[in-house]
């Protein structure tokens, strides 16, 4: 792939800590490893089922078949895709209720795309990114992505404090839960297998479903709904080009690449495949659950979105409430649900989507960094054989802490976050776009006619809406 061998076998690329640490200890590596440093994939095996195996199994298998592409998707809602499609739904009603249908197969086709990549190559999209383009090219797409996923990290813990204040009527301050949810987010990433954080995703997900039943509650008027979905609303003002640039920087977010990406190859480590020369390669019907599982889950992001943008219209827009700034005010949406305690919902919400986010932040966080400088580490490795790598996720996660600490408004910072993320992702999808069209990278994988459409339309979209901000804000003012 026109790269050094030794470039390309991450698996025996050293830690830098463990490197580190041997030459302060004058003791080799193994040794401070407590035995040999092989395999660090931990928990069962969690390989990807195929969709004939899901038909035999019955709902099991169906199950079984979701991960990464549900997992991605359902962090696509954290509370900064909560915060912003609650902004735009309060401020322009129905108006932005067509973007959750358009959206879909853009960021349907990124992220395969992304998978697509990882499943032939083997490994994460950083190191594949920097196989492929100069590092002076790469770096400054990457750091970009870094400042956006510490922002919006810090941004969701934030939000999930809200949440725990609300859930105790505000006896308990929201400052006094920065650092302990902080500190359950990583206890999870350090001291839990592959395999519960897992399964702690997959269950997380669960707390969307409070923003779909709403919608059967709130009784929205039918013909102008349909109307709001099918025709597309455009205003060439510039709160409005600031909203469309946060809807769709929440809804295709530079860290959910890499996430998607990283979190294949760490499906293929837990399933046994410890190096690259074993990961490479992907059959049909490998590829085919993928494309399921991505599907699905970009679906249920995607409906997510939809109900919140619909709710906030119907429930605030609709009684003159056009400016959500706290998550009480957002709280309001769910009162055809719950009533009085309607900010109890809110909260749930908040709490679930944050805690489901805020690992795949740092974690997609540490994957690009580390691919990107070319060495070891993953979820799926235990932190003793990767400290480099967790030692980078626990980096980003203090940061986000000491971010909560300048008193930004959560739901505001939140909103703000998208916009950030809008503006990062199109350079980053142009070198995605361009990776999976070369037939020498990509072999039989490479993108066809119908990927290569769509995935260069999202990225045209990204840019185009990006560049009109820019306009907005800095030349037209």
């Amino acid at each position: 792939m026109g790269a050094d061998r030794a470039d390309q076998d991450q698996e025996n690329a050293t830690d830098p800590l463990l490197e580190a640490a041997a030459k302060l200890s004058d003791r080799p590596t193994r040794e401070l490893l407590n035995g040999e440093p092989g395999p660090p994939t931990v928990g069962p095996s969690a390989g990807r089922s195929t969709l004939d195996e899901a038909r035999k199994k019955g709902l099991v298998g169906w199950l079984q078949l979701l991960g990464p592409g549900l997992i991605t998707g359902a962090s696509d809602d954290d509370p900064s895709g909560i915060g912003t499609y609650s902004q735009v739904g309060s401020q322009f009603g129905l108006g932005m209720l067509w973007t959750a249908v358009f959206t879909f197969p853009l960021m349907s086709s990124i992220q395969e795309l992304c998978a697509r990549i990882a499943l032939h190559t083997g490994v994460g999209l950083g190191v594949s990114l920097r196989r492929k383009f100069s590092n002076w090219i790469v770096a400054p797409a990457i750091l970009a992505m870094l400042i956006a996923n510490t922002i919006n990290l810090g941004a969701d813990l934030g939000a999930v404090a809200v949440g725990g204040s609300l859930l105790s009527r505000g006896t308990i301050p929201t400052g006094w839960l920065i650092v302990p949810v902080a500190a359950l987010v990583v206890g999870l990433q350090f001291f839990t297998s592959y395999t519960v954080i897992f399964k702690a995703f997959k269950y997380l997900t669960l707390a969307l479903f409070a923003y779909v039943i709403t919608v059967f509650l709130v009784h929205p008027n039918v013909p102008s709904v349909i109307r709001a979905t099918l025709v597309p609303h455009i205003e060439l003002t510039g709160d409005f080009i600031t909203a469309l640039v946060a809807v769709l920087g929440t809804t295709i977010s530079p860290y959910l690449f890499f996430w998607q990406a990283s979190s294949e190859v760490d499906e293929m480590k837990a399933a046994g495949m410890a190096s690259e020369s074993e990961r490479q390669g992907t059959t049909t019907p490998e590829l085919r659950a993928a494309r399921f599982d991505i599907l699905l889950g970009m679906f249920f992001s995607q409906v997510v979105m939809y109900c919140i943008i619909l709710t906030t219209a119907t429930v605030l827009h609709a009684h003159g409430k056009t400016d959500v700034q706290t998550a009480q005010d957002a709280a309001q949406a769910l009162a055809p649900l719950a009533g009085p305690f309607a900010f109890i919902l809110f909260a749930a919400g908040l709490i679930g989507t944050g805690l489901l986010a805020m690992p795949i932040l740092s974690g997609s966080a540490a994957y690009a960094l580390k691919e990107f400088a070319g060495f070891k580490g993953g979820l799926a490795d235990k932190p003793r054989y990767a400290p480099t790598f967790y030692a980078m996720i626990l980096f980003s996660t203090v940061a986000g802490v000491l971010m909560n600490f300048l008193h930004v408004d959560p739901i505001r910072a939140l909103f703000l976050t998208a916009v950030l993320n809008g503006m990062v992702a199109p350079p980053l999808m142009i070198l995605i776009v361009l990776l999976g069209s070369d037939r020498e990278f990509m072999a039989e994988q490479v993108s066809g006619r119908l990927s290569k459409g769509l995935t260069w339309a999202a990225t045209a979209l990204m840019s185009i809406a990006a560049l009109a901000l820019l306009y907005v804000d800095f030349i037209h003012h």
